[in-house]
């Protein structure tokens, strides 16, 4: 058996697909190290993976984002770790690197130690038709991403990292958990891009969640993990949703759910909900688009009302609309009574659900956390021929 090493930065979205994958790995006798912060060590740790912490806590990268800080971050952070990150991979002596597209330091732990690496892309793939949000351009080239970038090069094995484009890091093998059928562009993608589909694997039961209580329709509305909420914005989804649905969930995030105030009796407001399973229940979701939920909500076959926050939403709400699987609605256009009206198109629209169920057929057949591991042993596979073959040569 071999031993997978996955190194990620610390992001829900970035590292929630990786551990059914991680759990698959570990299945089918695999060992799996994961670098990770402490936010994310107990996840790592129940999906069966050996964790190792990156030194001095969660990292400091922006959250949210934007892509000049996260430019500076990713060098900096990159500086700052390696040497530990290194330290734990040549003991471990990892068969295969799993990095996110966006984990420098992984990519250039996996040049320094001569191991074949694989880039996880748990957005959409970048193309022509959706640009990477760190792509050169020189309001992004700040004196703290330059200087930190030169050290890199200095301390470090960069070649064949992009210079700039640091969000955007690719593989010989690029996973991408999504279907081809929801990536833009993916005619313009070469073979080394792989569609999985989204990686949904068993968790654990949420049992202070009120299942009982669910009657339908329901209908749930959640703004994700990273962007602050307004009581406001989640009020008027109440206010909307309570009139059509049987039960609605909100789940709030780092908002109080005491923010909004008294609630009619058949809505539930938490800060966390178990979402694939409220998912598998739901009639209608109300969410910020980002891609996790947007591609769990397709592999339930749940129509959307997209209000895009931030980052790469208005793009992922964009792909919804187009094909027909949802409707869209910019954060200051909000109001109970608009956000009512969109909803009932939804779910008396038999088009949308319909166009939302092709999608789920397709996010099912790309083969979720299963396929992404077939590809990683395949991968490892060939990668171990093409050693073989270049012994012999020599």
């Amino acid at each position: 058996m071999s031993t997978f090493a996955f190194l990620n930065i610390a992001m829900h979205g970035r590292v929630n697909p990786t551990l059914p994958l991680v759990t698959e790995l570990v299945r089918r006798g695999h060992s799996v190290t994961y670098h990770t912060s402490p936010a994310f060590a107990a996840a790592v740790a129940a999906a069966g993976a050996t964790e190792f912490r990156y030194p001095g806590g969660d990292q400091p990268l922006p959250d949210p984002p934007t892509p000049a800080t996260l430019l500076a971050g990713l060098t900096r952070t990159a500086n700052a770790v390696l040497p530990s990150v290194l330290a734990d991979l040549r003991g471990s002596r990892p068969d295969l690197i799993v990095h996110d597209a966006a984990c420098l330091w992984g990519a250039v732990a996996a040049r320094e130690l001569d191991v074949p690496a694989a880039s996880s892309f748990t957005t959409f793939a970048f193309n022509r038709q959706v640009p990477s949000p760190t792509r050169a351009s020189r309001h992004l080239l700040t004196r703290a991403f330059l200087r930190e970038r030169r050290e890199l090069g200095r301390r470090y094995d960069t070649r064949g990292l992009p210079a700039f484009d640091l969000g955007n890091i690719r593989a010989p093998l690029n996973l991408v958990y999504t279907s081809r059928m929801f990536q833009p562009g993916v005619e313009e993608l070469d073979a080394s891009y792989r569609f999985v589909g989204p990686s949904i694997g068993a968790r654990p039961v949420d049992g202070s969640f009120p299942f009982d209580r669910l009657r339908d329709p329901v209908l749930y509305a959640s703004l994700g993990t990273v962007f602050n909420a307004e009581p406001r914005l989640l009020h008027a989804f109440v206010t909307a949703l309570a009139p059509l649905g049987g039960t609605v969930v909100v789940a709030t995030g780092r908002t109080d759910p005491a923010a909004l105030g008294r609630l009619p009796a058949n809505v539930i407001a938490r800060h966390f909900v178990p979402q694939p399973d409220v998912l598998a229940r739901a009639a209608l979701f109300v969410t910020h688009g980002g891609m996790n939920s947007v591609n769990e909500a397709l592999y339930a076959g749940v129509p959307m009302l997209v209000v895009p926050q931030g980052a790469d939403q208005p793009l992922v709400a964009s792909r919804v609309t187009t094909l027909g699987a949802g409707l869209t609605i910019r954060t200051p256009d909000v109001t109970d009574g608009l956000v009512r009206a969109l909803a009932q198109r939804l779910l008396g629209e038999s088009r949308f659900r319909g166009a939302a169920c092709t999608l789920q057929e397709a996010q099912h057949e790309a083969g979720g956390f299963r396929r992404a591991a077939d590809e990683l042993e395949h991968y490892l596979e060939r990668a171990g021929q093409a050693r073989v073959e270049a012994g012999a040569g020599g």
